[in-house]
């Protein structure tokens, strides 16, 4: 089995076309099929079923593509990891974060990286901790921040506890204040009162905000739902409703927004940095991490 003939077999399946995988491979056609041709007799099976303008994957396939994909991945992190030995003038950083942490968290480190590093690029994708850790494990990312606990734990990835941070009730100054005259503090309670401009489904921040509501044993009422950070804020900031959102967000984009604590205990997240246990991060990924740690 060749690295090359995994290259060309992606591209088939990814495009389901034979004509336009070789070109996005850059190879001519009859090679390409050729390649495919000796890697299904090598494996002693069909990997895609060929019919007039449909190409479509069979069980063997669907078998191999997710490996293939990884292999690729790891392959080309090598490649970046030799690149990266030359005093870390040159590479890259892929690096996956939470919405709200990508606004609360990163910007004052990634500065602090990049004034250092500036030959280093920076790939950020932003999602959510489900989503990341799945990129994590095929290999497209070199590192990620994300909620615990995981929503699907799994033993092939590595975290550390970053931080523990609390969490805010943000709201339009030109509303009446969530926790009512004379009090510094809101109770989870008092949320029942107020409508909730709320995050979209599979947010953190969501399922911990509504799981504390019903805790308390009310159903928060949504005035708007299914924002990302920066829209939840504009909302909040319109007087559309309160949100409930880290500290630090509040604190970096607190501007036009009435920033209240929750009254003790209070609600809590922990961050975690974590990568795939089986692979070390590549040497600019590791440096970013210690940043990140050491913070």
């Amino acid at each position: 089995m060749q690295f090359q003939q995994l290259q060309y077999f992606v591209a088939v399946a990814e495009t389901r076309h034979f004509t336009r995988a070789a070109d996005l491979v850059h190879v001519a056609q009859p090679s390409l099929s050729q390649q495919i041709k000796a890697l299904e007799r090598e494996l002693g099976a069909d990997l895609f079923l060929r019919a007039r303008g449909n190409i479509t994957l069979t069980d063997a396939g669907e078998a191999l593509l997710p490996l293939a994909r990884r292999i690729l991945a790891d392959a080309d992190t090598a490649r970046h990891e030799v690149q990266e030995l030359v005093q870390l003038r040159s590479g890259r950083v892929r690096l996956g974060a939470t919405p709200s942490l990508c606004t609360g968290l990163l910007p004052d480190v990634l500065r602090s990286f990049h004034d250092r590093y500036p030959g280093i690029r920076l790939l950020i994708e932003e999602g959510g901790s489900h989503d990341l850790v799945r990129e994590l494990a095929r290999g497209a990312l070199d590192l990620a921040l994300v909620v615990l606990p995981l929503p699907t734990p799994s033993p092939a990835l590595t975290t550390v506890e970053l931080l523990r941070e609390d969490l805010v009730v943000v709201s339009s100054p030109e509303s009446p204040a969530p926790a009512g005259p004379g009090r510094r503090t809101v109770r989870i309670a008092d949320l029942e009162s107020e409508p909730l401009v709320m995050f979209r489904h599979g947010y953190d921040l969501r399922e911990l905000t509504v799981a504390a509501c019903r805790a308390e044993g009310f159903e928060p009422d949504f005035a708007v739902e299914g924002g990302e950070m920066d829209a939840v804020l504009g909302f909040v900031r319109a007087g559309l409703g309160v949100a409930v959102v880290p500290r630090m967000v509040a604190t970096r984009s607190g501007r036009g927004l009435r920033v209240t604590p929750l009254a003790r205990p209070g609600l809590h997240r922990t961050i975690a940095l974590a990568h795939r246990s089986d692979v070390a991060p590549p040497r600019a990924a590791r440096e970013l991490q210690r940043m990140l740690l050491e913070r």
